[in-house]
């Protein structure tokens, strides 16, 4: 079986009793998230060491490859099992989120007679659950040819729709494998969740037309000479992905290889569910909803579930990805007796965990609804924009923009008290704030800064092994800050030029600030010679600044004005000017001179003021 064996490093922690997380009415978001913050770090310390003891069984699988499943699956964290009232897809148990048939394939079954063990001890103990996922994997790599890849295996793994084999099944498993690469891709290391980073050469792993679908990065390859053409595929050197040149393939939906674009919205991709029925009003209003369950669990679920369920479009958490199910012609059924006047996106992830909330799905959601907005002329200031809610509390009809909890006659308490609906509001009206944004502190996470260093194939000069971690030891705004270690690459002499992506470089990733305004952020360099400056996606492609020369071992702020041409260069597509009324933060630069030595470098507070 073709799979990257490489072996990755986990502390051995002592286990811990994982804690029943309840949620108090009375909470206000910020109370909820930082107790749950906490006691999910507690239980977490235990759950390395038992990754390490299920490679030690199944040491064919590639190291990595669990933590990503639970992080897709459940963000590290021990869901119960039980359908919620909200849940848009089967429910999942325990940290790695196997499903108990339901529709999809009883991954607690087959796991607890591959291991000898009890239902319930896959459910409710993690040692066995995290153990089921690692025979359920491995029965799964003895069923593929040797020559496998490890995006196969992912697929095979799935668990969704056991009675179809179709297109859109397909989808789904593709998705599910394309998330949990993306994870491993990237890493993760926050609030006690672990994922080392291990490249992942996509073209290896999917062919084309699939790495077009997912918008999957080909990060590593040398763009520093702008696009590159070959086999009617174009590489963007701005977002270093993968797109279709022109129309390949002649099928529609999941067959098309041009990506199975969605015609009512540009951005979205296309899979159609059978639930829906023709509206008797016109289309006024906007429905925020969680999914209680996965994107790709969900888009399966939305083929052939029991309860005829579905949804206009719903929402990726780790990069945004969009996937229209209903036409926005259509009546979805995802809101009861108000499905005839309204539009519904369904956003992946839990209500009682705000970490399925990133920025990506906010940017990719409030751009879906400014189209809605636009198309349909529903006021975009009409949205709510008050405090967060646990439960049912029916808004006016004259706010057009609201979750499932607000509408009338509901039993549903989605998105509940984690989402952001000033945050959203700010999003959908961006001349709504004239003041100063922070756009990431790192006070509760490295928010869009989560790639490494050397991430960019626009980076030369250090090695593979630079890091990039929230450092709580060391911040010039509040307590935490970004620590960059750059190591050199011995085998380029190139002078070092980091491009630390934002959002890992894809403009909808990213926060949308005004063009009369200025970027600028905090930065120690511990280390002589070094420069910095910014990267902009413009609507022509993308600006880079000039560069600003910072002293060594000391806390300097370094600022751009947008609106001053004299301070910006063109790089890819660009023009040398920031011209669109709102752009986006590509990457922070980091240039020096080639040296063989590690230098520790500190960011904080990247922030958006007015001029």
């Amino acid at each position: 079986m073709r799979i990257n064996r490489l072996v990755l490093g986990f502390a051995l922690l002592s286990c811990t009793t994982v804690p029943a997380f309840a949620q108090s009415r009375d909470a206000t978001s910020a109370e909820w998230q930082a107790a749950d913050g906490a006691a999910l770090t507690a239980a977490r310390a235990g759950w390395p060491a038992l990754f390490d003891a299920a490679y030690a069984r199944y040491p064919q699988l590639p190291r990595g490859v669990l933590e990503s499943i639970a992080y897709v699956q459940s963000r590290w964290v021990m869901l119960d099992g039980v359908r919620a009232p909200d849940a848009e897809s089967a429910p999942a148990v325990g940290l790695m989120g196997l499903y108990q048939g339901d529709g999809f394939a009883d991954q607690v079954g087959d796991a607890a007679a591959l291991l000898g063990v009890s239902r319930a001890q896959v459910e409710r103990e993690p040692r066995w659950n995290i153990l089921g996922a690692a025979a359920l994997l491995a029965e799964a790599a003895r069923r593929l040819p040797p020559d496998a890849s490890e995006a196969d295996l992912l697929a095979a793994y799935a668990g969704f729709d056991a009675r179809s084999r179709g297109a859109i099944d397909a989808f789904a498993r593709e998705s599910f494998a394309y998330d949990v690469l993306l994870t491993l891709d990237r890493g993760v290391d926050d609030g006690g969740i672990r994922v080392e980073a291990r490249a992942i050469e996509w073209e290896r792993q999917f062919a084309p037309a699939a790495l077009v679908r997912q918008h999957a990065p080909f990060v590593r390859l040398d763009l520093s000479k702008g696009s590159v053409e070959a086999d009617g595929y174009t590489i963007d050197a701005r977002e270093e992905t993968l797109h279709a040149s022109g129309r390949l393939g002649g099928g529609t939906g999941v067959d098309s290889g041009n990506g199975l674009n969605s015609t009512d919205y540009a951005p979205a991709l296309w899979v159609a569910s059978p639930y829906f029925h023709a509206r008797s009003g016109s289309t006024t209003a906007v429905a925020i909803h969680t999914m209680q369950g996965s994107y790709a669990g969900s888009i399966s679920w939305f083929q052939s579930n029991p309860s005829s369920v579905s949804a206009h479009y719903l929402i990726r958490s780790s990069d945004g990805q969009v996937t229209q199910m209903v036409r926005e012609a259509q009546a979805a059924h995802h809101i009861g007796s108000e499905n005839s006047y309204t539009l519904g996106i369904e956003h992946e992830g839990y209500v009682d965990n705000a970490a399925w909330y990133t920025t990506a799905m906010y940017n990719a959601s409030a751009a879906l609804t400014r189209h809605f907005c636009a198309r349909y002329a529903i006021p975009c200031s009409s949205a709510y924009n008050g405090a967060a809610g646990s439960g049912i509390n029916v808004l006016p009809a004259s706010v057009k923009i609201k979750g499932h909890q607000h509408y009338p006659g509901q039993t549903h308490t989605d998105p509940g008290i984690n989402w952001d609906w000033r945050r959203y509001y700010t999003l959908l009206n961006p001349g709504s704030g004239g003041t100063a944004r922070t756009l990431d502190g790192f006070e509760s996470n490295e928010g869009h800064f989560d790639s490494t260093p050397a991430y960019s194939g626009s980076t030369t000069g250090i090695a593979a092994s630079s890091t990039a971690e929230r450092d709580c030891t060391v911040a010039r705004v509040g307590s935490c800050s970004e620590h960059l270690r750059l190591v050199d690459n011995p085998s380029d002499t190139q002078p070092w030029a980091v491009r630390f992506l934002s959002g890992s470089g894809t403009p909808s990733a990213n926060t949308s600030v005004a063009r009369d305004g200025k970027l600028g952020f905090w930065v120690y360099v511990a280390g002589s010679g070094f420069s910095v400056g910014l990267g902009v996606d413009d609507s022509d492609g993308t600006e880079r600044s000039t560069l600003r020369a910072v002293p060594a071992d000391t806390w300097t702020w370094v600022e751009w004005n947008l609106a001053d041409a004299a301070v910006w260069n063109a790089w890819v597509g660009g023009n040398g000017a920031i011209t669109a009324a709102n752009v986006t933060l590509d990457a922070i630069w980091l240039e020096r001179a080639h040296t063989a030595y590690t230098v520790n470098v500190y960011l904080d507070e990247v922030r958006w003021t007015p001029n």
